[in-house]
């Protein structure tokens, strides 16, 4: 793989071993200055102590020595330093008396006066540097001047100072390795978790386990895991959904083939306009049963209404219940509406919200006594809206009220109309809303259904 690539490049691993090799090397870098620079500084330091403690040896060597001045040179040069040897540069001297008469020298000493300051100095002769240091004797009768090639100086203190960052640079490389196997251990849980996600079976949608999970991790394993209950959801409502669909479909489809054996055989006979009308209706009821089985497998999916603008209760009363009129003209029940003088708005889906009111008054219509009232009322409750749908019929069985919305479960059961879904499907617009379906009988006679706790735009 290449080094740049873009699997390395988004690897968390490689992300952080380049971060901190970067920092690591930006510190070694610092260190490593700071340890030359230093390290070059105390090595001309130790080079001036050598310089002064040489200046003091001769001026004791001249004042015992006076007379064989010219035979302590000699002596002398026996005991120089080589000039391969950085760590012993051979030191130059001259040795006068208090008026600068030099009396004796090294054979390469730079030829300066020695009269100057007694201290140290940086000069230049016949092309080459010195660092010279002039001492003087506390009864002022010699003075001395010892000189060191400023080039032999620097080559020592460059040996000095090379020799003290050279372990920095050897540690530089197994710093980065141990980094490397710090990173690669500590991520090894995250490589574990993504091979035990590699290897599950598609149908395997059990936790992730949180054991050894590091802490910045557990917010992603717990988010797969959320997702792993939504996905187990969703697959047991469309396994729901198909076995629901197959059974329920499975009736009015037997009916039709029974009544087209009838219409038939049934020639030109009274038998055989019933069997027919018997075939439409039945074709009806299929056609809504796949309607509102397609709608629920619309709904099942979605964690939010598709859409959230304000919506105006009073007008969308007022439309579904045209609307419901136009399909049922048949229906004798009186509906009236009760709506407040300001604008009801709230936050939704216009198309959903008119779907679940549809749904109400359609079961008002036909489950509800033909000289019933139905009442849509729009209220407030604790700042939410509360869509009502009542009427002043005989109510509901409490057996039957408390399955009143599973699918497929009919209130009337000995009833060819409606199929068992269309509470389910108020239930669950209500719940894509914030929303909840609340079926009661009503204690003054009647039954009545509410839609709870819609939001108020703005």
């Amino acid at each position: 793989m290449h080094l740049f690539s873009p699997d390395r490049v988004n690897s968390l691993r490689w992300r952080l071993l380049a971060a901190i090799c970067a920092v690591v090397l930006l510190i070694w870098l610092l260190t490593g200055w700071f340890s030359y620079t230093k390290a070059q500084h105390e090595a001309e330091e130790l080079m001036d102590g050598s310089l002064a403690q040489t200046a003091r040896l001769l001026l004791a060597i001249t004042h015992d020595n006076e007379d064989d001045l010219a035979e302590l040179v000699a002596r002398l040069e026996t005991v120089r330093g080589a000039e391969d040897n950085i760590y012993e540069p051979p030191l130059e001297f001259q040795i006068g008396l208090g008026d600068g008469s030099v009396v004796a020298r090294s054979p390469d000493a730079p030829e300066l006066p020695i009269l100057g300051v007694a201290d140290y100095n940086d000069i230049i002769r016949h092309d080459q540097a010195w660092r010279v240091l002039n001492a003087v004797s506390d009864d002022g009768r010699y003075r001395v001047q010892v000189a060191q090639a400023i080039g032999l100086r620097d080559r020592a203190a460059l040996e000095v100072a090379v020799q003290t960052v050279l372990p920095l640079v050897l540690i530089v490389p197994v710093l980065i390795l141990f980094i490397y196997l710090s990173i690669k251990r500590a991520l090894r849980p995250l490589d574990l978790l993504a091979r035990e996600v590699s290897t599950r079976s598609p149908d395997n949608l059990a936790a992730l386990p949180g054991k050894r999970i590091p802490t910045e991790a557990r917010p992603l394993v717990n988010a797969i895991n959320r997702l792993f209950q939504r996905v187990d959801r969703t697959l047991d409502n469309e396994r729901r959904f198909t076995a629901d669909a197959a059974h329920e479909l499975r009736t009015p489809l037997a009916a039709l083939k029974v009544q087209t054996q009838v219409a038939r055989l049934g020639g030109d006979s009274p038998v055989r306009e019933h069997a027919l009308q018997q075939i439409e209706a039945g074709v009806d009821r299929a056609s809504r049963l796949v309607e509102q089985l397609l709608r629920l497998a619309r709904l099942d999916p979605l964690s939010s209404p598709p859409s959230n603008l304000p919506v105006d209760l009073g007008r969308l009363v007022g439309e579904t219940i045209a609307s419901a009129r136009a399909a049922q003209p048949q229906a004798t029940q009186e509906i009236r509406q009760v709506v407040p003088e300001t604008p009801s708005i709230v936050r939704g889906d216009a198309d959903l919200l008119q779907i679940a009111l549809r749904n109400l008054i359609d079961n008002a219509l036909r489950y509800s006594p033909p000289d019933c009232r139905i009442c849509i009322e729009i209220r407030q409750d604790g700042g939410a809206f509360v869509l009502d749908v009542r009427d002043d019929g005989p109510g509901v069985a409490p057996a039957i009220l408390a399955r009143l919305g599973e699918r497929f479960f009919r209130g009337q059961p000995g009833s060819s109309e409606g199929n068992g879904l269309g509470l389910a499907i108020v239930a669950r617009i209500a719940e894509l809303h914030g929303a909840r379906l609340q079926l009661e009988n009503r204690q003054d006679g009647g039954f009545s259904v509410s839609l709870n706790g819609l939001h108020p735009a703005g």
